[in-house]
């Protein structure tokens, strides 16, 4: 039986990965440090080992070959674009001094492959609609540039070690689990408020636009990516998009409720439109999103006037 181990695996994403992999007949080892990550995501899976690591610590290299896996899904980041711009200095070191040791691990253990959790954020604001991998990059925050500089690690660590690897830059992942707090998800955050009965806020006029993907769609293009895709960058999202605005009146229907949002000052980082691609992903990974918006955020939302 193949072992996979997950960086950040009991947070949002990397918990739904977990889960997937578990179905698929493969034994995971989780490495998090908790910050974010909860037990809670993780429990009463099968062949899953915790590892209580931070990924910044140099110590996770000689841990990882410990481990031993045969492919690696890195997740574990910083993921707050305003917190980015806010502290370039904590970026840096989560997003990539922390993954070089996870790809220093991964060229030591001989590991098969690495898939790295990349980000829409490295495109900037777009020439184009929608936004294909060989649309330029431009990053408009530390964030984007973070996920940008691994991805040209990974590159130049194929040349110097022969590691392979598939890079996913993922569109607005949304679902269970995620957080609603501080930067969590958008859809998250009006989760939370349309389950509370509270108006959420917008920030900006609300016409900025998003293509948000459903995470177990994310979780099945990680394992699909182990042993697909080699060397490729790929858009993992569905290729439609919608604006916050009439995001937000599709979720207070479903729940029925009627609210009305209040709004602030757009803010730092934020690009106004994001819509990727996806047919190369569709062809290279043999995958396709399955989940579609609505049907997503029902379940989204389930899962929030559960909690």
């Amino acid at each position: 039986m193949k072992k996979v181990l997950v960086t950040g695996g009991c947070g949002f994403i990397g918990s739904h990965i977990v889960e997937e992999l578990i179905e698929s007949s493969y034994q995971v080892a989780i490495i998090d440090n908790m910050v974010t990550g909860n037990k809670k995501n993780i429990e009463g899976l099968d062949r899953v080992e915790l590892f209580e690591h931070d990924i910044t610590d140099p110590g996770v290299v000689e841990l990882v070959v410990s481990i031993n896996p045969d492919y690696i899904i890195h997740q574990a980041a910083q993921v707050s674009v305003a917190h980015s711009v806010k502290d370039m200095n904590y970026d840096e070191q989560v997003n990539i001094a922390g993954s070089l040791n996870i790809i220093k691990a991964a060229a030591a253990c001989k590991a098969e492959k690495l898939v790295f959790a990349s980000s829409a954020a490295v495109y900037g604001n777009p020439e184009y609609l929608p936004i294909d991998t060989e649309h330029p990059v431009s990053p408009q925050s530390p964030y984007g540039l973070s996920k940008l500089t691994v991805e040209k690690y990974l590159e130049i660590c194929h040349e110097l070690y022969g590691l392979d690897y598939t890079a996913l830059r993922y569109a607005n992942v949304y679902g269970p689990r995620q957080d609603a707090h501080g930067e969590g998800g958008v859809i998250a955050i009006f989760s939370e408020k349309i389950a509370k009965a509270d108006a959420p806020v917008i920030y900006g006029d609300g016409e900025q636009s998003r293509d948000f993907v459903y995470v177990k769609d994310v979780a099945h293009a990680n394992v699909q990516a182990l042993t697909n895709g080699s060397r490729q960058v790929l858009n993992v999202s569905r290729t439609e998009s919608i604006t916050v605005n009439q995001l937000f009146e599709v979720m207070a229907r479903i729940a029925g409720q009627e609210l009305k949002p209040f709004y602030e000052e757009e803010r730092a980082g934020d690009i106004k439109h994001s819509k990727l691609c996806n047919k190369k992903t569709i062809s290279e990974l043999k995958w396709n999103p399955e989940v579609g918006l609505e049907e997503g955020l029902r379940k989204t939302l389930e899962f929030y006037q559960m909690a």
